[in-house]
């Protein structure tokens, strides 16, 4: 049985963790009193029926009170800092009012979602200040932990960073049959993690802290939460893990290398569950695990560490016995076959720091780089051709779509990668192959989720027809971005400073060089 081997170690290829580059910043311990942890409030429905979900988002800025003293400018989802959790259910028809009430313009992006091109929230959907739209879909995907983050390009990493990023839950008939903690806010909650460095007046500067292999800070941020604890009154208790950093990896293990059990990944349910100690986890992927605090009595308390940083603490309470099994079988996988006669699809990722590219080119949103037939299934071999003493994990995100991992390097995958995946982290020279599929038509991203790396351009889009409904997309003009984001701050659109473009202007010199 699966459930019977615990894994200790990480995975992944030591010498490519972030802790070897040379702008690794690493956590620090902050010197605060634990602050308790805040668990976001569901969102609730503007109205529900048997059928149909209607929810408003609105993008706003605001202030929150991080660290003791000054309070932090911050931009969230209904709210000040991130947002409340938003739930989905399968099988119903989702209705989205999103509202823009910042100072510039966004997009609003559903991570892991299935959904046609033009609600996915991609470069090409930018809802202006003072503008809303309303986005209507049919929610038809398992159970899983989805997110939803800005994706205006290229300033996906400095809306990331504001705060513009929340949980999405979808839950479905299957899940909710299962042994495994459900009660949201006391045994269920997400745990998203960022990391920040505080300046002057406890307040963030992205441009200070600029990095073009992606922004960091010393300070852990749990959902919001510098510090925190949370009051453990269950036995069991699930854990959402969400990597919303901009671009830390995260190494994660227990005080007392206390046994924890994964149950889910980015778009299911595993197959079947996973043990460990420890376990690392890659920007904007999520991971579920359910953690037994059986041992431990009334007054302890248990630390979850990155690395060897303290970044959570839960606070041992009086909770009843709880004796059920988490099931063997957690998840059918039920793919499609691959359609005959198609090409392998090679992607390759290369390049560090401003020199970041996908197959040799930087990111043209007029440029549809590959198609796809709606409806057929397609072998992907991603390619991370980095060094394997000098490079760095490139965790590779699609848009509109899950995916089935086949292979790492022709070796099975990681036991954890076997539900469905969006986001898969890829080590130095190596190949990750998987089969991938769209049931929407439209335009859809696909790139490193280091977001700094696809601001920079390690980013490209696929075009999916639908051949039974041929029509044409829209794709944006960035210079219309340019325009609009620079009447927006009040500067002339040469003087616009966009941190992601220097990675543009700087392979345009390279380029003038080698001629």
């Amino acid at each position: 049985m699966s459930t019977e081997k615990v894994y200790t170690d990480y995975f992944f290829y030591e010498p490519a963790f972030n802790t070897h580059d040379g702008g690794y910043i690493p956590l620090e311990e902050p010197n605060v009193e634990q602050q308790k942890l805040k668990v976001p409030e569901l969102l609730t429905p503007d109205k529900e029926t048997d059928t149909d979900m209607y929810y408003t988002v609105i993008s706003q800025d605001g202030e929150a009170q991080i660290m003791p003293g000054e309070a932090t400018k911050t931009w969230g989802y209904n709210q000040a800092l991130l947002g409340k959790t938003i739930l989905f259910k399968r099988g119903k028809n989702i209705h989205v009012t999103v509202k823009n009430e910042l100072p510039e313009l966004t997009t609003y992006h559903w991570h892991g979602l299935n959904v046609p091109g033009d609600i996915d929230g991609g470069c090409h959907t930018p809802v202006y200040p003072g503008e809303s739209k309303v986005l209507n879909f049919k929610c038809d995907q398992p159970a899983a932990t989805l997110w939803l983050h800005a994706h205006p390009c290229p300033s996906t990493a400095e809306q990331v960073w504001h705060g513009l990023a929340t949980a999405v839950v979808v839950k479905d008939e299957h899940e909710a049959t299962l042994p495994i903690p459900r009660n949201y806010g006391v045994d269920d909650i997400p745990v998203i993690l960022q990391d920040r460095r505080f300046h002057e007046d406890n307040q963030w500067d992205y441009k200070a802290d600029y990095d073009p292999d992606g922004v960091q800070g010393p300070t852990a941020m749990i959902n919001g939460t510098v510090n925190p604890y949370f009051d453990v009154t269950t036995q069991k208790v699930r854990l959402r893990l969400l990597d919303g950093a901009n671009r830390r990896e995260w190494r994660l293990h227990f005080s007392d290398d206390l046994e924890f059990t994964q149950i889910a990944g980015d778009g299911s349910l595993l197959t079947h569950p996973v043990k460990f100690t420890h376990l690392m986890i890659t920007c904007a992927e999520r991971q579920e695990i359910v953690v037994d605090f059986g041992q431990y009595k009334p007054g302890d308390e248990v630390a979850l560490y990155s690395d060897d940083v303290p970044i959570m603490h839960f606070r041992i309470h009086e909770f009843a016995e709880d004796n059920s099994v988490i099931p063997d079988t957690l998840f059918e996988m039920n793919t499609p076959k691959v359609t005959e006669n198609t090409p392998v699809r090679k992607v390759v990722m290369s390049g560090m720091d401003e020199e970041v590219a996908l197959d040799g080119k930087k990111f043209d949103m007029e440029r549809i780089d590959a198609k796809q037939t709606m409806g057929n299934c397609e072998i992907w071999e991603v390619t991370n051709t980095n060094d394997c003493e000098n490079g760095m994990v490139h965790p590779f995100h699609m848009h509109g779509c899950q995916f089935e991992v086949l292979e790492r390097d022709g070796h099975a995958p990681y036991p954890n990668e076997t539900g469905l995946k969006d986001t898969i982290g890829v080590n130095p020279d190596e190949t990750v192959r998987f089969k991938a599929w769209f049931d929407h038509p439209g335009v859809f991203m696909y790139h490193c989720h280091i977001i700094e790396h696809e601001d920079g351009g390690m980013m490209a889009q696929i075009q999916v027809d639908d051949p039974d409904h041929p029509q044409e997309f829209h794709l944006t003009k960035m210079d219309d971005l340019m325009k609009a984001f620079a009447e927006e701050r009040g500067v002339a659109v040469e003087n616009l400073d966009l941190s992601g473009m220097s990675c543009y202007d700087h392979m345009e010199n390279m380029d003038h060089c080698n001629m």
